[in-house]
């Protein structure tokens, strides 16, 4: 499952996506994520449907590489189904012991699994489409009129490509911690769920050790090197637009559009 997770690594491609403004992607995501809360019934699900996979179809990035993000979510969608569909009050149609599936239930469970897959699989688009430093670059550009209210915006981009940065290298670090245990005689898979949490701590105690070590030894490397924020500090590579960044402006900008008609009529 360690493998699994898709989020933050790269995915290296010559596609029209890879080759998008970081920023252009950042809004689209953005689009992207506020559309899955807005659509309601089958039309405004296939029209998020289509907007998907037109996406996918153009990074050139294997569906089945993304689909295995979601199976590190697995348990935690499980959770959220289940809540949305023994707690929402309607009309019964099932009712075991004191719980009750209700069709409004049903609905809202079914059109929640399907939000936070779409979800995961949206935001594995931006991630492995595009290096962390140009997601750094392209959130200190989009950021920049929050440093008129004080907001620290190099700071942020600077901690949150950090983050996605760490992501691959933890996941790694974990893979062999692991895989060293089980060399040792650990066992992480048999028994109930107190003792598959106590059978955690040999991996996750030098997990931490390691992150922590990383995290002094980047702060030191940054340092010996005089960094000292964003201002002042030029780009080796500077963000410009270019023509296809504006047709997908304009094709963002036009999904929106048809989801809130689609809201709005249906």
């Amino acid at each position: 499952m360690i493998r699994d997770i898709t989020i933050g690594q790269y995915y290296p491609s010559n596609s029209i996506i890879h080759r998008l403004d970081p920023r252009v992607k950042l809004m689209g995501t953005l689009t992207y994520v506020l559309s899955l809360f807005l659509f309601r019934g089958l039309a405004g699900f296939a029209a998020v449907t289509a907007g998907l996979a037109a996406v996918v179809k153009l990074s050139k990035v294997p569906f089945r590489y993304m689909v295995k993000g979601l199976k590190a979510i697995a348990a935690i969608l499980a959770i959220t189904v289940m809540f949305n569909l023994f707690l929402t009050p309607g009309e019964p149609l099932v009712s075991v012991w004191k719980l009750k599936i209700t069709e409004e239930g049903l609905k809202s469970a079914g059109f929640m699994a399907v939000r936070l897959s779409y979800l995961i699989l949206g935001s594995s688009v931006l991630t492995l489409a595009t290096t962390p430093n140009q997601l750094t670059d392209g959130m200190e550009k989009s950021l920049r009129p929050f440093r008129r209210i004080g907001v620290p915006v190099h700071e942020v981009s600077m901690i949150m490509s950090i983050a996605l940065r760490f992501i691959p290298i933890l996941i790694e670090e974990t893979d062999k911690i692991m895989k060293a245990q089980l060399a040792r005689g650990a066992d992480f898979e048999s028994g109930n769920l107190i003792k598959r949490a106590k059978a955690m701590v040999p991996l996750l105690v030098p997990l931490f050790i390691s992150a922590f070590r990383r995290a002094n030894d980047l702060a030191m490397a940054m340092e010996a090197r005089c960094y000292n924020g964003g201002e002042g500090r030029t780009k080796m590579k500077p963000l410009k637009y270019k023509g296809r960044d504006g047709v997908a402006y304009l094709l963002i900008a036009g999904y929106f559009a048809g989801i809130i008609m689609l809201r709005v009529w249906m």
